[in-house]
Formats: C-alpha cells, structure tokens, sequence
C-alpha cells in the first residue's frame, strides 16, 4: 500500500515549486509624487529587498555595485539585498537622507510622499518587501545587485507594461481597496522579475537553480522540499533520482554544492527557525514536524547550525526593517 503520510508529488517541475515556496512578508509600499529637483538617498536596508515601478516620468537610479541609469516610465527595478542607492532627478540634483522624509500613512503597510522642487513630475511606486521561506534565501543569495526589466522590452510577452499599468491607474486614483490592489499587483511584479532573470541570466544555470531543473537531482531537491519530516536517506533520495547512491551523492554534490544530507538538515533548520517565531508549538511537537525522533535530536541540530537554542529564538524580535529612529519611507 502506498504511504499516506507523504504527500504525492504534484508538479513535474521542481524549480516551478520552489518559485511557488516564496513568500513576501514584511512589506510596505509608498506612492511617491516626486517633482524636479529630488533626490532622495536609500540606505542599507539589511535582510530586505527593495524594488520600484517608475509610474511616470522618469529617474536616474545610482546603485552600489552597479552602473547608474536611467529609468523611464514603465520600467522596473529590483535590489534583492537590500544595497544602498540614490534615485534622484538627474545626476546633478542633491539627494536627502531617506529618513529625514515626510510620509503619510494610508494603512500600515501602504504610504504616500510628496517631495521636490516644484518641477516636472515623477510618480514611483516603491516597496520593501522580505521573503520569509528558506527557498528564497536560497534564490536571493544568487541574485545579481540589481535586476531592471524595462517596459519595451518584448521578452517581458506584455506582462511588465499590462501590470504597470494597472499599478499606474491604481495610484493616480486611489480608490477604496486601491492600496490592497497596488501590493498585490507589487508583490506579483517582484516574483516575475525574478523569474524573468532565471531564465534570461547565465548565472541562473548553475548552482542550487541548475540542480532544480537537473532531471534526476531535481525530483530529489522536490521529495525533500515536499516532505522535509520524512525519514530521507541517501538510497531513498537516490531511489528518487533513479540513480545509483554513488552517481546520486557525486552529482548532487557537484551541482548543489554540498552533500543530500548536509542540505536536508540546513532546509529543516530553516524552516525550523521560522515555524518557532511564528507559533506556540511545543518542540517536541516541532522537532517531529521537521523529521526528529526526539525533542534532544532536534536541539542539538539546531545549536549546531545556528549556535543558539530552539527556545532562544522565541525570544527574538520577528523580523522586520523597521529604521530605529522611525518607521522607513521610501522614495
């Protein structure tokens, strides 16, 4: 008889399913009106990312570690680590610190700024967003420091301008539910971003993303993301692979970077951490949900890959990008 405790699989693609697994936590999205001369300057915002849409006008965006350009109307940017950056009028106009700015707030998550000179205008939907699953930490570690999709580009099949322009008519007007609208068309634009990348970069054809959509080692990455309690082994893992447990151990090592059993206990740890911030659970109930036999197994695991107990991390502040002299604006 089959084993009802494991779920069946239910997709053939194996990186479609860990694209599904990331989750936009944390977020908040500002509507700026910005009118020549302005510049505002972007601080490191650690553990974040931070992207814009340019609604109208257009901007000049200087990012560490990438070269300056212009962004006209349309366009999309994404700085997955959160880099510090200047966007500004043109190259020549003064900047102000970030956190100086005047916001209002609309919701707790959705905010509007006016700011500049009087000038011409430019309108930016800006967010902040974190991924809160160990997949995306996976995925933003291969991340280049900035990703720019532009409005004419054809490889974007139209989804960059129609969601542009959704998000355009939304802020222009503002309706009841219009800032709800706006984050969700933000949070869908970020996620096609990234995968717009995945399949246009040659970066994205190696490392853990080559060993997603590698046939054998693929279906193994996808059984251990499906059910990271089960008893996972290297004959089993390689039984799902349909390879011999040498072949399996050497080519999952040679694509993902480190052995089957290595990056199961470093996936259970993560998943682990995040389940204990956000529930009560007791850990002996918790170190079963990630594949423990016992409550003890499970500390030692933990203490070992973060170098802190299981009941340590309850105690810490659930992860936000919160600015300690006031709550962030953006530009």
């Amino acid at each position: 008889m089959p084993d009802v405790r494991r779920p069946q699989p239910t997709s053939r693609d194996p990186l479609g399913e860990a694209l599904h697994l990331l989750q936009l936590t944390g977020t908040l999205y500002c509507q700026s009106e910005l009118t020549e001369p302005w510049g505002i300057d972007v601080p490191r915002l650690e553990g974040c990312s931070t992207f814009q849409i340019v609604t109208a006008g257009r901007c000049w965006l200087e990012v560490e570690g990438a070269p300056p350009r212009w962004l006209a109307t349309g366009s999309l940017t994404l700085i997955p680590h959160g880099t510090p950056h200047r966007a500004r009028s043109d190259p020549r106009a003064e900047t102000s610190p970030l956190f100086d700015l005047p916001v209002q707030p609309i919701t707790d998550r959705y905010e509007t700024l006016h700011h500049g000179g009087g000038g011409a205008r430019t309108a930016i939907t800006y967010g902040v967003v974190r991924f809160d699953h160990v997949a995306a930490h996976r995925l933003l570690a291969l991340l280049p420091t900035l990703l720019h999709i532009d409005t004419l580009d054809e490889q974007t099949d139209g989804w960059l301008q129609s969601t542009a322009r959704w998000v355009t008519r939304e802020a222009r007007a503002l309706r009841p539910g219009g800032e709800t609208v706006i984050t969700r068309l933000a949070d869908l634009l970020v996620i096609q971003a990234i995968r717009a990348w995945i399949d246009r970069a040659p970066e994205a054809q190696q490392g853990w993303l080559a060993a997603l959509r590698d046939d054998r080692v693929g279906r193994a990455l996808a059984a251990m993301h499906r059910d990271p309690a089960h008893a996972w082994t290297v004959p089993s893992l390689s039984k799902e692979a349909g390879m011999s447990r040498s072949a399996f151990s050497a080519r999952f090592t040679r694509l993902v970077g480190e052995p089957a059993m290595q990056y199961l206990t470093q996936w259970r740890m993560q998943l682990a951490r995040t389940h204990l911030r956000d529930c009560p659970e007791p850990l002996g109930s918790v170190a079963a949900r990630f594949g423990y036999g016992s409550e003890a197994a499970f500390c030692k695991a933990f203490k070992r890959t973060f170098g802190a107990s299981p009941g340590s991390v309850r105690s810490e502040p659930r992860p936000g990008w919160v600015d300690p002299a006031r709550e962030p604006s953006k530009p």
